[in-house]
């Protein structure tokens, strides 16, 4: 009986779909779901709620603060951005649930940056065959790079194993010799990222997994002070990098941290560890965009801008600057889509790459690569502020070099505003 009731469910799925997206493609603007004359509406799932809320709930209250900031200077080709923003608590069952109301009853033009590796992983194919383009996602998996299986499918993050194996190469180079264990998620995030780390390493001394319904990861780091590691990598979410630290510090293991940039947001990390943030001192992460706490960015000054104007003045924090970095290149894409919007356009625009904006490294979009940024530089936390240090690197998923990027950061617009292409 229960077969028969899902099978009936993903038959009625199958006829919303194709009821309501025969023309959601081609054409023009004028059949595009959630385009107008005066609005595009776009739709993501984050975890306002649950595990993962910690820092990431703020990030899309600042992407939709940077809309509205693009809609009072005269919105994209005179549309105003909408965006509709459901809690699905870092929850797969509830990712799947509101992502389909999204599409089939709100009927968003696009997905902009869902997030997290477990929870948008179960929406790429329902898109896919409704044909919506599923922009920036929130996360490094690899899985986003896929043009041939998912071509409306794009990454922001750099790819976990992109970073693994720059923050690798940082522990081989300084801690020579040296005892590293591993501490990931148990889906993709932490697989990949284990990925580039032994790429560049080996294999590590010990590895563990954690996952995010079990806030206790005493016997996995119990276990790392067994081996004694010296170093021990973190692809972790902000409250499980403060888990990790906290419980190290309760059994007196001293390992040096090297965290993932998804969980390495001072801020969030401070607040969550609250009179135990002392315990951060030291730690080293990476990162790609401009640091909240660099008011000679002009890329900062334009946020806290907009954060104060449109944001309840909110906690500045690196998630802000990521949420807003987002919107930024949203933008940049409708302008390129042009004024005609569908969504072919918009896909052939991301493709289209050349992007500019806030990253130290470029973004790599092209039709063949639908990876976002292509690098990180090394921070390390000092006083509770996390500063750069060294170059940027850039480097692939695959056997290629960890190599120094010499590029420079473009600066914003005078409006703040990127300019249609």
């Amino acid at each position: 009986m229960k077969r028969t009731a899902t099978v009936l469910a993903a038959l009625l799925l199958a006829a919303g779909c194709s009821n309501g997206n025969s023309n959601s493609s081609g054409g023009s603007s004028s059949n595009t779901p959630g385009v107008t004359d005066t609005e595009i509406l776009v739709g993501t799932h984050q975890p306002l709620t649950g595990p993962a809320a910690a820092g990431y709930s703020s990030i899309a209250p600042a992407t939709k603060a940077y809309f509205d900031y693009v809609n009072a200077n005269g919105g994209v080709y005179g549309r105003k951005i909408t965006y509709k923003i459901m809690d699905d608590g870092y929850n797969p069952a509830n990712t799947q649930q509101v992502v389909r109301q999204l599409v089939l009853q709100d009927k968003v033009f696009a997905i902009l940056n869902g997030l997290g590796t477990p929870t948008h992983t179960g929406v790429l194919d329902f898109l896919k065959t409704n044909r919506v383009p599923d922009l920036f996602v929130a996360s490094g998996s690899r899985t986003w790079n896929q043009p041939d299986k998912y071509p409306g499918t794009f990454g922001f993050n750099p790819d976990y194993t992109v970073e693994g194996k720059i923050l690798a190469t940082y522990v081989k180079e300084t801690y020579a010799g040296k005892k590293v264990c591993f501490l990931g998620q148990d889906d993709d995030f932490g697989k990949d990222s284990l990925a580039g780390v032994e790429q560049v390493l080996g294999s590590v001394t010990a590895k563990q997994t954690y996952v995010v319904t079990n806030p206790n990861v005493g016997p996995q780091i119990g276990a790392f002070k067994a081996a004694a590691c010296d170093v021990v990598v973190l692809a972790s979410i902000p409250g499980f990098t403060a888990l990790s630290i906290g419980t190290a510090a309760k059994i007196g293991y001293k390992p040096q941290f090297v965290v993932s940039n998804v969980g390495s947001d001072p801020t969030t990390l401070a607040k969550t560890l609250g009179a135990a943030a002392p315990l951060l001192e030291g730690v080293v992460a990476a990162n790609y965009l401009p640091l909240a706490t660099d008011d000679s960015s002009p890329w900062i000054q334009l946020y806290k801008k907009v954060n104060a104007q449109y944001n309840g003045n909110a906690t500045f924090d690196n998630n802000v600057v990521y949420g807003m970095s987002v919107g930024y290149l949203f933008v940049q894409a409708l302008q390129g889509a042009g004024k005609d919007l569908t969504r072919d356009k918009l896909t052939e625009a991301v493709q289209k790459g050349g992007f500019t904006g806030p990253g130290l490294v470029p973004v790599r979009f092209s039709a063949q690569d639908h990876s976002g940024y292509a690098g990180e530089q090394l921070t390390k936390l000092t006083g509770g502020k996390a500063t750069y240090f060294g170059t940027p690197y850039t480097t692939d998923d695959a056997a290629g070099a960890v190599a120094p990027y010499s590029g420079t950061a473009a600066a914003p617009p005078a409006n703040g505003v990127p300019p249609a292409q």
